[in-house]
């Protein structure tokens, strides 16, 4: 007799507990839905090269998504081409240019790839 006192307890309360899980929660009085959102967040990725500067040296790293040919140059003052690479394939472009054996003037590093062409500025003093 006790076994089916206690089993028809925990009946009632499980059954409670449903009816209770099922409806509406009131909160200071007032009726709420739950509500369930997602939100959507596209996250923007820059494919443009980074290029930090370290006394007499810029190092260049780039994401190449594509996979494509990125073209490297470095032009100095008076437009005369000083270096130029291709690299092809690769994921991840890093490059180091070493001006401290430079001669004096101003020197601008090209990075071509699929999705534009950047420049950046070397003064050798």
């Amino acid at each position: 007799m006790k076994v089916v006192k206690n089993l028809t307890v925990a009946a009632a309360l499980l059954i409670s507990a449903i009816a209770v899980a099922n409806t509406t929660a009131t909160e200071f009085g007032k009726k709420t839905v739950a509500k369930y959102e997602v939100e959507k967040n596209l996250v923007k990725v820059n494919l443009d090269p980074v290029f930090v500067r370290k006394g007499q040296k810029v190092m260049m790293n780039l994401l190449n998504v594509s996979k494509g040919k990125v073209l490297l140059k470095v032009y100095d003052s008076e437009e005369r081409l000083v270096f130029d690479e291709a690299i092809d394939g690769d994921i991840v472009v890093e490059k180091a240019f070493n001006f401290e054996k430079a001669f004096r003037g101003e020197y601008t590093i090209v990075v071509v790839d699929k999705f534009g062409t950047y420049k950046q500025k070397m003064v050798v003093r």
